[in-house]
């Protein structure tokens, strides 16, 4: 069995396109597994939703931007941490403004329902016996800490040990990585539509069968400025922040490990 797995789209059509064009040129899959963020900090939301639902044996779990999208919760920064800060008031303003934005485009499309009713994980078993858990973050949470390339095997442990799952996909740190520790794998499947540093989409794909499994990364090219093209198009409503994303701006800032130990 042959299964595509890829994360957080945000989005972005183009890209999706390009990553679906690539598993076609080499043969196609069997199934698609998502593990979540489809649709917010992106152009084209509504686009994404009409690929990814229509594709064979497609499973799907939530991330914490698609819940933001059909919620009353909201990311940070907080109204409580702003009260003071001019900087952090204009950011909380575009924060809800763009997630009001993905939400009127769900809703004006009749995908509110579908997003809202995403599962938090999916649990499968290989051919070879092995436990699969699919998730955004980490057990039991579409958000916070997740599978960074520097964090340390304790950390990984702590984050990731008590999932009951040999084999553990994840998304929501938009960065591929692939740690094996002794009783389990953590497989960061990276983005497909909202970059680090410039890097094109990413995604991944398992190879299972009775005999066991394997995994590889693969990274597709994309035009990014047909994406900032389309982003203009949108008339999205913090076009310059998305923007940045495919201007090669966002760099990851792993200020996890001390808030790892703070609330452990």
């Amino acid at each position: 069995m042959k299964i595509a797995i890829m994360s957080d789209i945000h989005g972005n059509s183009i890209a999706l396109d390009a990553v679906l064009n690539d598993i076609d040129s080499l043969g196609g899959v069997d199934a698609y597994w998502f593990v979540g963020d489809y649709c917010a900090i992106g152009h084209d939301p509504v686009g994404v939703l009409e690929r990814i639902a229509n594709l064979p044996n497609a499973k799907f779990v939530r991330g914490n931007t698609d819940r933001y999208s059909v919620t009353n919760d909201v990311p940070h920064p907080y109204p409580e941490n702003v009260l003071n800060n001019l900087n952090g008031i204009l950011q909380l303003q575009q924060v809800a403004r763009s997630f009001a934005w993905t939400r009127g485009m769900l809703t004006a499309s009749g995908w509110f329902n579908w997003m809202r009713e995403l599962p938090i994980e999916y649990r499968t078993t290989l051919l070879d016996g092995t436990r699969v858990l699919l998730v955004h973050a980490h057990p039991n949470s579409d958000d916070g800490d997740g599978l960074f390339a520097d964090a340390d095997d304790n950390f990984v442990n702590r984050l990731y040990g008590d999932a009951d799952a040999e084999l553990i996909f994840v998304g929501h740190i938009h960065w591929q990585h692939n740690r094996q520790l002794p009783h389990m794998r953590v497989v960061n499947v990276a983005s497909v539509g909202n970059p680090v540093e410039n890097r094109d989409a990413c995604y991944t794909i398992l190879n299972a069968d009775t005999t066991g499994h394997a995994i590889n990364f693969h990274e597709v090219h994309y035009d990014k400025q047909a994406v900032l093209d389309a982003i203009d198009a949108s008339h999205h409503p913090t076009a310059e922040y998305v923007k940045h994303f495919y201007r090669g701006e966002f760099k990851l800032n792993p200020i996890w490990h001390d808030d790892f130990e703070n609330k452990s």
